[in-house]
């Protein structure tokens, strides 16, 4: 069913979404006409269709091309969303409107990329299309830089589909906002010679995205394939977060399967926090396999390969065999024969003590420069009972055999892999060959490394297991549970990749970018309180102040109704910290945070010069603008809270390890501080993760909440980007 005809109103503004919907989609629709002296309903966009029926209205154009095109959400609640930005759209015509619409757009797209969801959709192409049609207005507060966000995610898009934008923008748009397009004629109107309806339309690739080699759109299928040896860390985030990108971008699919060749390393646990991990990053796939569901077909493939003699058996020695293959030595069991090789293959398969000296390996090409193709192992004897399986097998294939072979049969289209792999993609693509399969493409994209971090799962198991971290989910682990311990918020975490992008040029990033992204989601929203360190902690006594404590309530955020209200006790005795009272000189005047200013009249110091007692009196009609000293402080009461407040380092003090270098030789002795404090009694009500800030000492996770008096409240610093993380 085409579209025979569109058209709209002589007498009304273009429908500029539904024509950039149209252009971003590919969307073929005929040259717009417009209708005079139209009835109300006869000037609304209209589609006429080949079939004689009709649909009418901007938002009901937008939503058909929305489903057609597969913009209209992944699921109904992302449509109900859509639904109601659709609504919202109109307020930015609104002239006395268009800045409270911007201001609550500009927040809401402070954590986002996209107004639904992670890709894009007609809510989006609504939006943008509503403010690109005020024309200057828009155009002016996209220069002053007072929309931030929306700036960004405006560009983005801009960026993202240039082509069909541009032209829209160029037709429709003019300085003063929308006008009517030259080209669309009255009704009936025939195309004359040099009007050509293909002209400027929207190609399906994005101008400045990578594209995936032969992708068509709805015929992608993409993997993610953690080895369940350990957590998924930054690193594999990254991975994951692209595969979903472009199974979005391409409305593909995705599956998530367990590459679980590896029965030593492996365990039931790693595949169950693996799970949570890819739930917490909010990766959707649609199924899940695992490389042991191929086993059998994968043995049989092996066997195939020997017959054909495109594989065979070697019991080389280990050591002897790397030798060989970087030599480009060939193996003395490679001119054996096929019945040799198929009788020491029965050896391995049973575990035997002869088939365990012996694996098999591919006969490609000793003598090739790219060493992956010297003949690499295929099959290896593992004794060790398999966490999902049993000891059903002694054989277990190789990454570099099995990945081929599961990627064709499953039918995936693309595989993404990190540059690591480069050398080995030569390898994937002759062995796939060798095994008589579908050739599936090989996109790259560069590995994730930051600065003063180890990503490898070997060298993380190390700490593990030799007590130099808490766990897999330590806070100074690069792990997914680590990192988000640590207080990263995820949608940080998927800003970060996600402006990274598939590019292929190696980066080492610092930790301080990620953070920076993360203080921007969180100090808008999350509580203040307060805290003093409680070593040396200094009393100031107000002799003026109230002789019966008395309690205010205030929000936790100023700026923030969300976070709620705490009370606040105001005594004759506080407690600053002992930093903040050696700063204070006798009669100066400071500020008491959330109280007043007051007047310090007498200092008391002990022998070695410390302060240890303050006294003063209120002067809460003094001016906080004349303070060189905002403190924070504590009441004297018995309602405090006892807190631990942990900071943590790097575990290696080196920014990036030269190859060959162990990351053992650059341990950082001193990797976690704590430090024993007093907080307000308000703080007994926090939960487990969430998240807080101690004014005047930064932002904090809760990671163990109140449970009694005597056992602290733990709190993690999170870092904001800027602050030193020596706890030298």
């Amino acid at each position: 069913m085409e579209i025979k005809d569109f058209c709209f109103g002589a007498d009304s503004t273009p429908p500029l979404s539904v024509i950039a919907a149209a252009k971003v989609a590919s969307l073929t629709l005929p040259p717009p006409s417009t209708v005079t002296n139209a009835s109300a309903s006869a000037s609304l966009p209209t589609f006429l269709f080949s079939n004689g029926l009709k649909l009418q209205g901007t938002y009901v154009l937008l939503r058909y091309i929305g489903r057609v095109a597969n913009l209209y959400g992944q699921d109904p609640f992302e449509s109900s969303q859509i639904d109601q930005w659709l609504e919202y759209t109109p307020v930015l015509s609104v002239g006395s409107e268009f800045e409270n619409a911007c201001n609550y757009i500009d927040n809401y797209l402070q954590t986002r990329t996209f107004l639904v969801g992670y890709c894009l959709s007609i809510a989006d192409i609504a939006i943008w299309s509503g403010l690109a049609g005020t024309g200057l207005r828009w155009e002016s507060c996209r220069k002053s830089k007072k929309f931030p966000n929306i700036v960004r995610w405006f560009n983005s898009m801009f960026d993202e589909y240039s082509e069909a934008l541009n032209e829209v923008m160029s037709t429709y748009v003019g300085k003063k906002g929308l006008v009517k397009p030259a080209a669309a004629k009255p009704k009936g109107q025939q195309v004359v010679s040099g009007d050509n309806p293909e002209k400027g339309k929207a190609s399906s690739k994005p101008s400045s995205e990578v594209d995936l080699p032969e992708a068509k759109i709805g015929k992608v299928c993409l993997r993610f394939a953690p080895e369940p040896s350990g957590y998924l860390h930054i690193g594999h985030s990254k991975a994951a977060l692209l595969n979903q990108y472009f199974a979005q971008r391409y409305k593909g699919r995705m599956i998530v399967r367990f590459d679980d060749t590896n029965p030593s390393k492996e365990s039931n646990e790693f595949v169950d926090n693996l799970l949570k991990d890819i739930e917490t990053l909010g990766i959707k796939y649609e199924t899940i396999t695992h490389t042991s569901d191929y086993f059998p077909q994968l043995m049989e493939m092996a066997e195939n390969l020997i017959r054909q003699g495109k594989a065979y058996v070697d019991d080389t020695p280990r050591e002897q065999m790397q030798k060989e293959r970087m030599d480009g030595i060939e193996s003395k069991c490679r001119s054996n024969s096929v019945v040799e090789n198929l009788k020491l293959w029965k050896e391995m398969i049973a575990g035997s003590e002869r088939g365990l000296q012996c694996c098999v390996r591919g006969k490609l090409d000793m003598q090739d420069p790219n060493k992956s193709l010297r003949d690499p192992v295929y099959y290896r004897c593992n004794p060790v009972p398999h966490h999902r399986i049993g000891s059903k097998y002694k054989i277990y294939p190789t990454y570099d055999f099995a990945c081929p072979f599961v990627d064709s049969v499953e039918g995936i289209t693309h595989a993404l892999r990190s540059s690591e792999y480069h050398d080995r993609n030569a390898q994937y693509d002759r062995i796939q060959a060798d095994m008589g399969l579908r050739k599936v493409h090989l996109y790259e994209f560069s590995r994730l490394n930051m600065v003063y971090t180890i990503l490898s799962k070997r060298h993380l198991r190390w700490f593990v297991e030799n007590g130099k971290v808490d766990g897999w989910d330590d806070a100074r682990f690069p792990t997914v549970q680590g990192i988000v311990r640590r207080g990263l918020k995820v949608e940080a975490l998927v800003q970060f990749i996600l402006e990274q992008g598939a590019s292929k040029n190696l980066n080492l990033m610092e930790w301080d970018k990620l953070w920076t992204i993360n203080k921007k989601i969180i100090d808008p929203v999350c509580p203040r309180h307060t805290a003093v360190i409680e070593e040396h902690r200094v009393p100031l006594t107000l002799t003026d102040g109230p002789k019966q404590p008395f309690v205010r309530i205030i929000p936790r955020h100023k700026k923030h109704e969300g976070a709620g209200e705490k009370a606040t006790t105001y005594t004759n005795r506080i407690w600053i910290d002992h930093a903040d009272a050696e700063l204070i000189s006798v009669n100066e005047e400071i500020t008491l945070m959330d109280w007043g200013n007051a007047i310090v009249k007498e200092i008391e110091k002990d022998q070695n010069g410390n302060v240890t007692r303050l006294s003063g009196v209120l002067h809460l009609e003094g001016s906080v603008k004349t303070t060189k000293l905002k403190l924070t402080w504590l009441p004297d009461t018995s309602e405090l809270v006892n807190l631990t407040l942990v900071d943590f380092d790097y575990l290696i003090t080196k920014k990036k390890l030269e190859e060959g270098e162990s990351f053992q030789d650059v341990l950082n002795p001193f990797t976690k501080k704590e430090t024993a404090a007093l907080g307000d009694s308000n703080m007994r009500n926090l939960k487990r993760g969430e998240i807080l800030q101690l004014e005047r000492k930064g932002y904090f996770r809760c990671d163990v909440p109140f449970v009694r008096p005597s056992k602290p409240i733990v709190l993690f610093a999170i870092p904001d980007g800027r602050q030193a993380t020596s706890l030298k």
